[in-house]
């Protein structure tokens, strides 16, 4: 089914076979974005330098060959350049020693556009569910945004952070530990230090996808991002598999509005370029 005209057209982060979590083609995901009604699309892949090896994942998970990505990627772009406006970018997973290596990592290549997603709390990620062992919810969310910020003075090679309350999809009862609120104090030195950056923040639509009953961050984040100043937001599905690309994209505009957005972005050559929410 495709979307709405007066919804949201752009998908800024979803996954290919070229990420370690996704055996989706490149070609079946635009496929679905066409599908979908998508007017523009950025493919984001996974690059997480010194992910720690694991048994289901194998050695070195999540690199990516940024030669042979680029290569795919721009011919396939020219091939779908009728039906579908196709950008390249990638998913950076930040860890606080990682930001110099990334800053120079993402000027040797003429991306799009950068996420900045942290995946790790202390070389541990939550999907796994080991950080959580001995602690509650509570206590490794607060230690997951004071991971954050220490990324962000670590750097910022990117330009929107991604899925900032991720940690809570993994969480023994997800939300029931979580709030804006109870969290604000760490998570306003995040948006401070984003909007200071002059970088951007992702609302991501897979926390919905995941059963947390609200996009990444949640609602509250993004007015408080909102009311300190912050203006660039991308909208994202955060899809590895076809039928999840532009999830739930029919409720994106309206929340972007209720949190008191009139604008939302898409990148092109690392710059934002601002298009009205319908």
């Amino acid at each position: 089914m495709k979307l709405d005209h007066s919804m949201i057209q752009c998908d800024y982060h979803m996954h290919t076979e070229f990420s370690t979590d996704s055996e989706a083609s490149v070609k079946s995901m635009l496929d679905a974005s066409v599908k979908r009604g998508l007017q523009s699309v950025c493919i984001t892949d996974h690059l997480d330098l010194d992910y720690p090896e694991d048994k289901e994942l194998g050695p070195d998970p999540f690199q990516l060959d940024l030669k042979k990505y680029f290569s795919m990627l721009s011919q396939i772009r020219e091939e779908y350049r009728k039906k579908l406006d196709v950008r390249i970018g990638v998913e950076l997973g930040l860890q606080p020693h990682l930001g110099r290596i990334y800053e120079k990592l993402v000027e040797a290549y003429p991306f799009d556009f950068v996420i900045g997603s942290l995946h790790l709390v202390h070389g541990m990620d939550p999907y796994y569910g080991k950080i959580f062992e001995g602690k509650t919810d509570g206590e490794v969310y607060r230690e997951a945004f004071r991971e954050t910020a220490s990324c962000l003075d670590g750097g910022s090679p990117f330009d929107v952070l991604g899925h900032l309350d991720y940690v809570v999809r993994y969480g023994r009862n997800k939300a029931q530990e979580y709030s804006y609120r109870e969290f604000s104090d760490e998570i306003d030195v995040i948006l401070k230090k984003v909007i200071s950056a002059g970088k951007g923040l992702e609302m991501n639509m897979g926390g919905v996808k995941y059963g947390l009953g609200f996009a990444n961050p949640h609602p509250d984040v993004l007015k408080r991002y909102r009311e300190l100043g912050g203006e660039i937001v991308t909208v994202g599905a955060d899809a590895h598999r076809p039928e999840h690309v532009a999830y739930d994209f029919e409720e994106a505009a309206e929340i972007l509005k209720s949190c008191g957005f009139h604008y939302y972005a898409e990148f092109k050559a690392r710059r934002p370029v601002f298009k009205k929410i319908p």
